[in-house]
């Protein structure tokens, strides 16, 4: 992964300034950056800070010693959605600029240096290969990836990967949603491993770090290219991006395809989980 820039650790929000702004595949390599950019300090924003919750700060809780199972799920469903929240709002955030650099260039003004490195620091993290960060197609295929996650559909895998949150690799890696890793050492070996695999299970430093991962992945692996263009889709009609649509991408997943994918479909009609999307649309 790539390191976090600062602005992704702020601690603050700013809601009038974020609340206008919001009003207003295949595996590519990555692009090689120029070296007066490579030299650059990552961009900042320091208009535009946002929550970002602290799990150190209060610790996570103990889910598997909660023995009401209702209360269980309210209180792993009520402390990972922030974190995926605060994810989300930092998409958005990268989304609309990239829609005001868009817009500039069809109007055919010059962007400053920061607009693309902007672009670059943007290619990078998503994956997206090009030749001329001016490219109408280039900007397309960053929107077709920088976009958000519903938080019904982000919970109810983290919910179903670490069976809320009581797995091994949740309490022992912060791993919620069952992300692989192939070198020694990189994560915590399973149980159950067949004989002649070699993949363990990823282990994060941090809950954050975690669902950003899972983003990454969701935003850039060609697995995952038909939810990407279902989420396309949506937009394009003006409709509200909801889990239920995008699972019908994630049959690449697991290994259990559509079985899985109609799992993910009773967790979040059964936990109501399409009402935490609320908080994209406030």
């Amino acid at each position: 992964m790539t390191t976090a820039h600062p602005y992704r650790r702020a601690r603050l929000v700013i809601a009038l300034l974020f609340a206008a702004l919001l009003a207003g595949g295949y595996h590519l390599a990555p692009v090689t950056v120029p070296e007066s950019f490579a030299r650059a300090r990552p961009v900042q924003y320091p208009q535009l800070s946002y929550y970002i919750p602290d799990a150190s700060a209060v610790g996570v809780p103990n889910f598997g010693a909660i023995r009401d199972v209702q209360l269980r799920k309210k209180t792993f469903l009520d402390f990972l959605q922030p974190f995926v929240d605060a994810k989300n709002n930092e998409v958005r955030m990268q989304r609309r600029r990239l829609e005001l650099i868009a817009a500039k260039l069809q109007r055919g003004q010059r962007l400053r240096q920061d607009e693309n490195r902007f672009l670059w620091d943007l290619a990078l993290d998503y994956e997206v290969k090009t030749d001329d960060l001016h490219d109408e197609g280039f900007i397309d295929r960053l929107l077709h990836r920088v976009d958000i996650l519903p938080p019904s559909l982000v919970l109810a895998q983290a919910a179903n990967e670490s069976a809320w949150g009581t797995s091994r690799f949740a309490k022992e890696g912060n791993n919620f949603f069952g992300q692989w890793c192939y070198q020694e050492g990189c994560g915590l070996v399973p149980v159950r491993r067949r004989a002649n695999a070699s993949h363990e299970v990823k282990s994060f430093s941090s809950i954050e770090e975690s669902v950003s991962a899972y983003f990454r992945n969701l935003n850039t692996n060609p697995g995952y290219q038909d939810l990407r263009l279902t989420r396309q889709a949506l937009r394009s009609k003006e409709q509200p991006i909801d889990g239920i649509s995008l699972t019908e991408g994630l049959e690449r997943y697991s290994e259990r395809g559509e079985a899985y994918v109609n799992d993910l479909q009773r967790m979040i009609y059964r936990n109501n989980l399409l009402n935490r999307d609320r908080s994209l649309y406030p």
